[in-house]
């Protein structure tokens, strides 16, 4: 890709868009891709990924979190795999094609807004659809942290913003959770402005049911959350929003320990008040696993991370924060509804994230965990070595190292649709190799990890680092996460 003339070149130098991170320029439909391995028979579904991919170069200072979402979707039909990408064609970037240029700056410094003779009725800040693509009523979206949802095709055609007609007051996170049974959906947003947090569920046929602004003292990043049979759970860190300290040239988000910690459990269709507050120790949780109610105790887990590094800071040397961000460790937390008492237990010290479980079980108790960790040395943020499996009934873990100069992004269960137990199916990811600058789309027995993948789909084009991926049944089957 090559910059406009009026846009320096040297805005593609920079370490978020370069080698794995660079974007790609090309949309392709590829029928038939090159398979090592054997695909396994009951592997009918798409696996798509959605990410980072800036269309033009950037106006000036870019972060991953930037880029134009790009849908990647590996199709496994009849023992064969095609391959197809797609832009999300959201009405920033429609106004940013048109004008053959990038309008709006990055989130470092997203309060300058773009000309609104070049950008109409687009809205002043971005919303490039990037970080995961769900589906739900049967309609599929693309999510951003703070954007509308953006309805797509399964054949990746950009269909437009969606707001529940005219309900949703407001963009959402893009961690929904979808009861497996009910078929509901259950979501939230958070804001730098109040209101800080809000929630929300939407029923089986996708309209919003239940809407509330939930009481919290600043604004949080809240990135993630989780459900129970009978409850929602937020967890409320001390990852801050300071918007003073941002117009001033600082962190739009930091982290400030002196806030405290605590785990809010809501009942599903609470009201306000209905939300209880336990402090735990400080600390943040990016991506949970999985939670459930049983005699009165809420289990839950995730990565914790005692002192996260955000990453945002505008005064921040980019190539140095790029690469020293920590990840979590995989934690439980237990909450005692009864007596109030809450606990939060470490069971592994490698650092990793992504963190992923059989959604067919979403609310209910599960055993088997996935995610994607730190073996090697590191490079940038989020650029995993390692495929992780624990047993928590066991407190086992398997490993599987992809190698040095390698790269797995996020792996996503696909249930054999003949299986009984929990982790009777397939894990998926692709792994990246950097000297060959080329993808796999890797499919592991999720019983056998360690073995390393049963079948090895190589990609047409390098797919860039993205966030996440989703596993969409052939049969149209109600899981997603």
């Amino acid at each position: 890709m090559t910059a406009p003339s009026n846009v320096a070149s040297d805005t593609w130098k920079q370490p978020f868009l370069v080698g794995q991170m660079a974007p790609t320029s090309k949309e392709l439909d590829v029928a038939a891709c090159a398979v090592t391995g054997e695909i396994p028979a009951g592997l009918r579904g798409k696996f798509i990924q959605n990410g980072p991919n800036p269309r033009f170069a950037p106006v000036a200072r870019y972060h991953m979190f930037d880029g134009d979402g790009m849908l990647h979707a590996i199709d496994f039909r009849d023992g064969s795999v095609a391959y197809k990408n797609r832009w999300i064609r959201t009405p920033m970037l429609e106004a940013e094609i048109s004008a053959g240029r990038a309008l709006y700056p990055g989130l470092a410094d997203v309060m300058n807004f773009p000309d609104p003779a070049l950008i109409g009725d687009a809205g002043p800040i971005k919303n490039p659809a990037n970080t995961h693509i769900i589906r739900h009523a049967g309609r599929m979206f693309a999510l951003y942290e703070t954007g509308m949802p953006v309805e797509v095709t399964e054949e990746l055609e950009t269909l437009g913003i969606r707001d529940f007609d005219g309900k949703l007051p407001c963009g959402i996170t893009a961690h929904p959770r979808i009861d497996p049974q009910t078929q509901q959906m259950f979501f939230f947003a958070y804001s730098p402005i109040p209101p800080f947090l809000r929630y929300f569920v939407a029923d089986a046929e996708g309209n919003l049911v239940h809407a509330i602004e939930l009481d919290i003292p600043a604004a949080t990043m809240i990135h993630d959350f989780l459900i129970t049979d009978e409850h929602a759970v937020f967890l409320d860190s001390p990852l801050r929003f300071d918007m003073e300290a941002f117009a001033n040239g600082g962190p739009m988000v930091k982290y400030s320990p002196e806030g405290g910690t605590r785990l809010g459990v809501i009942p599903r269709f609470g009201q306000p008040d209905d939300i209880t507050w336990y402090e735990i120790e400080n600390g943040h949780v990016q991506h949970f696993w999985n939670a459930w109610h049983e005699d009165g105790v809420v289990e839950l887990s995730g990565t914790f991370n005692s002192n996260p590094e955000f990453g945002m800071d505008t005064d921040d040397d980019l190539e140095e924060s790029s690469a020293s961000a920590q990840a979590g460790v995989a934690t439980r937390f237990k909450v005692d509804l009864g007596t109030g008492e809450a606990s939060v237990e470490r069971f592994d010290d490698m650092e990793g994230d992504f963190c992923r479980f059989n959604e067919d079980r979403n609310g209910s108790r599960t055993r088997y965990h996935y995610m994607s960790g730190f073996r090697g040395e590191r490079s940038l943020i989020g650029q995993f070595d390692t495929v992780v499996k624990y047993d928590d009934q066991t407190n086992q873990r398997w490993t599987w190292f992809s190698g040095k100069d390698h790269h797995v992004g996020e792996g996503v269960f696909a249930p054999d649709p003949n299986g009984t137990a929990e982790d009777d199916g397939w894990l998926l990811l692709t792994d990246h190799d950097h000297a060959a600058n080329t993808t796999d789309v890797c499919v592991f027995d999720a019983q056998n990890v360690e073995a390393g993948p049963i079948a090895r789909v190589h990609m047409p084009q390098k797919i860039p680092f993205g966030f996440h991926v989703n596993w969409f049944r052939a049969d149209g089957g109600h899981r997603l996460a």
